[in-house]
């Protein structure tokens, strides 16, 4: 098991408590492909962000490979970061002035790793992700928004992480690029990957084995590929 959490809320205050999630329970084991699936205001990017620790939540435990990292310091969330999980985001979150070879290197910097083999590892993940080498020295305003999608889950994968979380990561792609993007997903989980995809759209949801349904900061529903259907006609956007 990669992921469990437990009773999971999470409240921001300002002059007043919003509650954001409320007791959120589920498990994932390694090797799933889930969908987080919910409208605007439902808490699935807050959710996400703890699942990446990113974030900590206001109560209930999370447990990270058989680990609690709810209480755990930044720093030591960092480190889980930096090593156990990849990210891939709608907005790509290029650097812009760095090449897709040193884009896709800029993990292995933060994780100490020397700069000879950075160099051998981001290359040899993107010969893996058939990215064409002509581009490997562009920068990202030279490329299309799919290639920039395909650097960024170069990215995501050159840690080797145990987790992947894609949050709307066709968001900012057309209808026929967003396809070749889950297309890809789909083929990182043949491969054994865990991927956890955050998106409001139904028929993104649906590539995945499990949707998660959220709404008002609960799970309304949990259901695996066999029941897609019937709960993607009950979510309203």
């Amino acid at each position: 098991m990669i992921i469990k959490l437990e009773n999971i809320s999470k409240t921001y205050k300002n002059e007043i408590e919003y509650p954001v999630l409320k007791n959120i329970s589920f498990s994932i084991e390694k090797g799933e492909f889930v969908a987080i699936i919910g409208p605007s205001g439902s808490g699935k990017s807050t959710l996400m962000h703890i699942l990446g620790c990113l974030d900590k939540p206001t109560s209930g435990k999370y447990f990270f490979e058989g680990k609690d990292v709810s209480s755990l310091s930044d720093d030591e969330l960092a480190e889980i970061r930096k090593k156990k999980i990849g990210f891939v985001f709608q907005q790509f979150n290029l650097l812009p002035h760095r090449s897709v070879l040193k884009n896709v290197m800029l993990p292995l910097v933060y994780a100490g790793v020397s700069s000879f083999e950075r160099e051998r590892i981001a290359k040899e993940v993107l010969r893996n992700s058939a990215f064409p080498e002509d581009f490997w020295y562009h920068l990202p305003n030279q490329l299309s928004g799919g290639m920039m999608q395909r650097v960024a889950i170069a990215r995501a994968l050159v840690n080797d992480p145990v987790l992947i979380l894609a949050d709307e990561p066709t968001g900012n792609l057309d209808s026929k690029t967003g396809e070749k993007v889950l297309e890809t997903f789909e083929g990182l989980n043949k491969q054994g990957r865990t991927i956890i995809l955050v998106t409001h759209e139904r028929y993104i949801a649906k590539r995945a084995k499990r949707i998660i349904s959220l709404k008002d900061g609960k799970i309304i529903s949990d259901t695996k590929e066999s029941d897609h259907q019937e709960i993607l006609k009950e979510i309203k956007e």
